[in-house]
């Protein structure tokens, strides 16, 4: 008999079937037992009743515990009241019977959890998670490729900063010394003299000694460059992406944003034009809610939960002053950088960083000077500005800021299967 999926149920009532699944939960009343089943696809309840099995199967069923292992034939059935499936036992063989399981229904804290994460993926809230990350992740690719760029894969490992040069993480490489990459982005913009629109996808490293509920040291990033933008196409292009990112969500994880009994109201107004406003206006905006920002600092967490809460939609900051951007950021003449960064709604802040890119040699090695960085260190960057230079941007996209905010979550840490911070490196 050919196993069945548990998604697939609907397709099969009345009949018999065969399911492969863990036992997540379990109880029994009298002669009847009830198993909560996940084969990975989805989630049913299986019934066992004593007067339908032989009396050793009914002893036998009473051997089971959570995260036991069983492979059952059984009679689907739907629910007299709800849109679910469920399973009439007639037959089983346990897989394994699993020892006594840490993880139980009652609550538990945040440092049990990560300290089991291997076995807290299997919780459905989590399992709704992963679910919705892939579904971002191949949203994703399908998007750019529409829009017609190619994956140009970066290196791990560089030999210069792409960012702030005190969040990297120094590694022995031979006789050299080299850093885990903090960005793709200065790799990939050698690529649009290739092929005009180009993204990577992957990890990404900080060593920022952050505790904040924003931060992990390793993360994922989808940075794209693009050739003949300006920062309005830019925005653009950010815009239409996010929207359709969340849009898939919507149409193919309805389940999944059940099960994290997450608020969709505010994902499906993303339809509207995103907000925009100047870091100048939003300093302003911020000090008459209550912030002590100045009008030459960066926004800070509490800043953009500030900020967004104010919103029911995301919000593009733009202008920055360019002394707290990064040295390839395109400047205008009040000295603010042509870039903008993409806050999310509801107090989740920044899912999306972008700027102009400097295009001009003189002015970018001017710039790079200015940060305290060695022109000889970016030679090979510096190139791109000496051969057939051309207006050009791009962005960074989060993937676990972004899996934070669609899910509703409270921490970025439930956003990747084993999170890494400063203070967690195992499991």
């Amino acid at each position: 008999m050919e196993t069945v999926l548990i998604k697939n149920l609907a397709q099969y009532v009345g009949q018999i079937v065969e399911i492969s699944a863990w036992i997540y939960n379990l109880r029994s009343s009298g002669k009847i037992s009830f198993w909560q089943l996940r084969d990975g696809s989805g989630f049913a309840q299986a019934i066992l009743n004593a007067d339908d099995l032989p009396a050793d199967q009914w002893t036998e069923a009473n051997k089971a515990t959570m995260e036991s292992a069983v492979k059952i034939t059984a009679v689907v059935s739907k629910h007299p009241k709800q849109e679910a499936y469920e399973l009439q036992v007639k037959d089983f063989t346990f897989y394994s019977i699993a020892q006594e399981y840490p993880i139980s229904k009652k609550e538990h804290g945040p440092d049990f959890l990560l300290e089991n994460r291997h076995l807290w993926l299997r919780s459905p809230k989590q399992w709704a998670i992963m679910r919705i990350r892939d579904t971002l992740i191949h949203a994703t690719y399908d998007w750019m490729r529409q829009h017609d760029f190619i994956k140009i894969d970066s290196p791990i490992i560089t030999a210069s900063a792409g960012e702030n040069t005190t969040d990297l993480f120094e590694i022995k490489y031979f006789e050299d010394k080299a850093y885990l990459a903090q960005t793709g982005q200065l790799y990939i913009e050698a690529a649009i003299a290739a092929h005009g629109r180009v993204f990577d996808f992957g990890p990404t490293f900080r060593a920022e000694k952050s505790k904040t509920k924003r931060h992990l040291t390793e993360f994922w990033m989808m940075d794209a460059e693009m050739a003949f933008v300006d920062l309005d196409d830019n925005l653009k292009i950010q815009e239409d992406l996010v929207r359709y990112l969340v849009q898939t969500v919507l149409e193919k994880n309805q389940a999944e944003l059940a099960i994290l009994e997450r608020d969709t109201k505010v994902l499906k107004n993303i339809a509207q034009p995103f907000h925009r406003l100047t870091h100048a206006a939003a300093v302003k905006k911020l000090n008459q809610l209550g912030s002590d920002i100045k009008e030459d600092e960066d926004l800070g967490g509490d800043d953009e939960t500030l900020l967004t809460t104010e919103y029911d939609n995301p919000i593009f900051v733009t202008h920055y002053p360019a002394k707290i951007k990064a040295f390839y950021m395109e400047r205008d003449d009040s000295g603010h950088a042509q870039c903008a960064d993409l806050l999310a709604p509801e107090g989740y802040g920044e899912i999306i960083g972008g700027s102009q890119r400097e295009a001009d040699y003189d002015t970018l090695v001017k710039q790079i000077k200015e940060y305290g960085l060695k022109p000889e260190d970016y030679d090979w960057y510096l190139d791109l500005r000496k051969y057939g230079s051309v207006p050009h941007g791009g962005f960074g996209l989060g993937l676990e800021r972004i899996v934070t905010w669609v899910c509703g979550l409270q921490h970025v840490r439930e956003a990747i299967p084993f999170p890494r911070t400063i203070y967690r490196i195992k499991p």
